[in-house]
């Protein structure tokens, strides 16, 4: 009797290797499984399973897991305005951890006695999956046939036309991932340090040129409204990513350190996840303390670096959220966001919590809950000790 594999599968080059490399070179009885974290329409699912059965496995399941998604991962980027280097919105990064728990969950069901996956030796992927599973499933083996055979995309390529699957070398010209929070795309641009991608590398193409402004309603954080309709914060995000991405919002190249040591680009297209970040943020300086916005972006900071290293199961990941969730009990109202090609603008915002209310005076023009006198004996005690350091070691000097 053959022994069972789970097989991390996207329909893609390396795991379409994986199909043939597991059942025809090491006897395995294949199982698919696909990790729909929102980036996949029921067509495109289809499609995918479809091509898995044609591969040979003995079964193939999708996983739906975007609203868990959602619910125990990007609900914390938004309360936390998680950007890598200022830049990426984690969309691979944080996909990956909820794809890998999913995976480990769904060999548990089936008792599966290996799972396998088609990372490469070269990038995040293979440790987030390998440690998720170590952590998870200890007990089952994982199987990585690309790392282990060290394969070149041409080379997969061979092997698939030697059992009759045809995969063109420009089919597999770009790596494309995309998932609720942001679609990646990786190709020779990207493996470079001076080239960028083309125009015809992005998946969704500029076709919107009119300014359009719309209006993003947040109730404690989360985005529960677009242009007055309620929804629920999955489908907010979809639709307002089918209203901005054409636009080319959201559009950049992320360059930052793998968990491996070694530097990487990526370019991706997020105009949803940036927006969001950016109203929700805006938001926040109008409605929370300035202490409040300082250990968020601290703690936010190591949240996304240690979520971006596939460390989600670690127990300060659940401290941290704990914090984050409760900072934004007032941190709810309404952004309006002027969109135009390739760029985004926050007009403004409006909160019952709004901490610059013209009732305490407006800065610059004039105060009400002070005089003149308080404020001259406030400067004088609140640089005191900064001039009692001076006059010490002047005085030394």
């Amino acid at each position: 009797m053959k022994k069972k594999v789970v097989l991390a599968f996207s329909g893609g080059l390396d795991t379409s290797f994986c199909c043939i490399h597991l059942a025809e070179d090491r006897n395995l009885e294949v199982h698919s499984v696909i990790v729909n974290t929102g980036g996949f329409s029921a067509e495109e699912l289809a499609e995918i399973e479809k091509r898995a059965y044609a591969l040979g496995v003995v079964s193939h399941a999708v996983v739906d897991e975007t609203k868990s998604y959602y619910e125990g991962c990007i609900k914390y980027l938004i309360f936390g305005n998680v950007l890598k280097n200022a830049t990426y919105p984690l969309s691979v990064s944080a996909e990956r951890v909820s794809q890998a728990t999913a995976i480990a969950n769904y060999v548990k069901k089936i008792g599966a006695d290996y799972v396998a996956h088609g990372s490469t030796g070269a990038g995040n992927d293979q440790v987030r999956f390998d440690m998720i599973f170590n952590i998870l499933i200890p007990e089952v083996e994982i199987i990585t046939p690309i790392r282990d055979l060290k394969l070149s995309r041409e080379a997969e390529i061979e092997y698939l036309a030697k059992h009759g699957v045809e995969y063109t070398a420009e089919k597999a010209r770009y790596s494309i991932n995309k998932g609720l929070w942001g679609t990646s795309v990786g190709g020779k641009e990207t493996l470079t340090s001076n080239e960028t991608l083309p125009e015809s590398a992005w998946p969704t193409q500029v076709s919107e040129t009119e300014a359009r402004k719309i209006e993003l309603t947040f109730e404690q954080g989360e985005l529960v409204a677009l242009d007055g309709e309620n929804l629920n914060p999955v489908t907010a995000i979809q639709q307002l990513q089918a209203i901005a991405q054409p636009y080319g919002i959201g559009r950049d190249i992320h360059v930052g350190d793998t968990i491996i040591g070694i530097k990487g680009r990526v370019g991706f297209e997020a105009a949803a996840p940036i927006i969001i970040i950016k109203a929700h943020h805006t938001l926040e300086k109008h409605t929370l303390t300035k202490w409040q916005l300082s250990w968020k972006e601290q703690l936010s900071s190591f949240y996304g670096n240690w979520l971006h290293e596939g460390q989600f199961h670690d127990p300060i990941m659940r401290n941290i959220e704990a914090f984050l969730a409760d900072t934004q009990k007032v941190v709810s109202g309404k952004v309006f966001v002027e969109l135009l090609p390739y760029r985004f603008q926050i007009i403004g915002i409006e909160s019952n919590h709004d901490l610059m209310s013209n009732k305490f005076g407006s800065y610059g023009e004039m105060n009400n809950a002070w005089s003149g006198e308080d404020v001259k004996g406030f400067s004088k005690i609140f640089g005191n000790q900064v001039m009692i350091w001076h006059k010490v070691n002047n005085e030394e000097a």
